[in-house]
């Protein structure tokens, strides 16, 4: 079985030095699809920073097989009324070492 490896990147660089064993291609898309959820769900309030943070899934060569992009920036000040404040908590890194769920499966 393939091996595919998904990489965090949000400002740092937190490689899976792992990997996961995954059917095929199809599989590992569905597999970034799943973490990518958790990771924002993880995140709540925090998503809303206006910080881009991606995940690239590569195979066991490093070729990078596709890669998805995730960045949210909350426009509205209706959380406060106040301009360029809100009610979200503190932006903070994600990814291993971070209590992320990036993990091997």
């Amino acid at each position: 079985m393939p091996r595919y490896f998904f990489h965090v990147y949000d400002g740092e660089s937190l490689p899976d030095e792992s990997g996961s064993e995954l059917a095929d291609i199809y599989s590992a898309q569905t597999e970034a699809i799943h973490l990518s959820g958790e990771l924002l769900k993880e995140m709540g309030g925090r998503f809303w920073n206006g910080d881009e943070w991606r995940l690239e899934v590569a195979d066991a060569t490093g070729q990078v097989l596709f890669v998805l992009r995730f960045s949210a920036e909350e426009r509205s000040t209706a959380s406060t009324g106040l301009p360029g404040q809100t009610n979200r908590p503190e932006a903070r890194r994600i990814g291993p070492g971070a209590g992320s769920c990036v993990e091997s499966r």
